[in-house]
């Protein structure tokens, strides 16, 4: 059984029939079209993902797509604009964790046309095998050629000297910002040539921070905003550095506490891990809504992961999942009993581009 955002997706192409430039258009596994708008051919990069690259021979044409089902968390008209072949780059830098992670090792292929991941190729090696959320939007739900450097990496908190990670060589999302991005990419090597107007840095954590740490005795709500200092104290380096970050994303905790992996543990368990993802996601707000008043140059977006993934588990078969506590099979919310399945990042991933559909993103 097929989940209705994957049936949508399907249906989606079959109408249209096209794809738009820089869009996905064949590799193994993909259902959907592989005719691309006038403008751009269908150009084989790998065994997992063909796409339309520009033409010189015609312009680029224009795609209106149709609304999602109107119970979806995201249902808006969007107009999609193939760019014309001397469109520049735009750059996405990504930090998190398993929820995000693909794998990329930025000392290895860097992020190109026809290969905007870098290393592992499009859809890398994802926490549920497949696509994610970044994937989709990277390669799928853009409306410019995103060359994405995904640093996030699986079991990563904050900073692993508040929290400890499950393994002691999990990267915390300080030491992807420290030790990774800002002595690489940050310094615009030949390579990466991001500036200020073409980029944007997204921010998924918190998850292992909580799920780590939310049983501890102590203030929770104290030591949220200690978690936090940290936190900003790294994107605003992000502001600082060279030419500097100027577009910030920041995607709240979902609710892990339904997960598979907290209701075997019980409800006495899942009432106190979400009371404390309560309490950290208000903060996170506010900390966003703080930045942008301390930083007037800079442009945020905050995307309610908790609230998207509260309505789906809500109803669960309204988006074609079979329930809201199955992992591991086709039809199931959960891709294993700590994350959600591709299809479920499929529908994350429309409502991070619904976010972000007034930029170039």
């Amino acid at each position: 059984m097929f989940s209705r955002a994957i049936l949508f997706l399907a249906l989606f192409s079959g109408v249209f029939a096209q794809q738009g430039v820089w869009e996905q258009c064949g590799g193994e596994g993909w259902t959907g079209a592989t005719i691309c708008v006038s403008g751009a051919a269908c150009t084989v990069q790998n065994d997992w993902y063909s796409q339309c690259l520009p033409s010189t021979s015609a312009p680029a044409t224009t795609v209106t797509v149709g609304t999602t089902p109107a119970s979806s968390p995201v249902h808006t008209t969007t107009t999609v604009s193939g760019p014309a072949p001397t469109q520049e780059v735009n750059y996405w830098f990504s930090f998190g964790d398993s929820y995000t992670q693909t794998d990329f090792d930025p000392t290895s292929t860097l992020p190109t046309v026809g290969n905007p991941l870098g290393n592992p190729p499009y859809p890398g090696y994802t926490a549920v095998g497949g696509t994610n959320w970044i994937d989709v939007d990277t390669v799928m739900f853009n409306k410019s050629l995103i060359l994405t450097y995904n640093y996030a990496y699986g079991g990563a908190t904050i900073d692993s000297n508040l929290v400890a990670p499950y393994e002691p060589t999990v990267i915390s999302m300080v030491e992807q910002i420290q030790t990774q991005f800002l002595t690489g990419a940050a310094l615009k090597p030949a390579t990466s040539p991001w500036t200020s107007e073409n980029s944007l840095f997204s921010f998924w954590i918190g998850i292992n921070d909580i799920g780590n740490s939310y049983y501890e005795s102590g203030n929770r709500s104290a030591f949220a905003e200690t978690l936090l200092d940290a936190y900003f104290a790294q994107v605003q380096d992000i502001v600082r550095y060279n030419v500097g970050g100027r577009n910030f994303l920041f995607i709240n905790v979902p609710p892990i506490d339904r997960s598979p992996l907290m209701v075997s543990q019980g409800a006495a368990a899942q009432a106190s891990e979400a009371s404390v993802i309560a309490d950290f996601n208000t903060r996170l707000a506010s900390r966003v809504t703080q930045f942008g008043v301390n930083n007037t140059d800079v442009t945020t977006w905050l995307w309610d992961s908790n609230a998207a993934f509260t309505k789906v588990l809500n109803d669960p078969t309204t988006y074609g999942f079979i329930d809201n506590t199955s992992y591991g099979n086709t039809g199931d919310f959960w891709g294993n009993n700590y994350h959600s399945s591709s299809a479920a990042q499929t529908i994350w991933g429309q409502g991070v581009a619904d976010l972000l559909a007034d930029t170039v993103w």
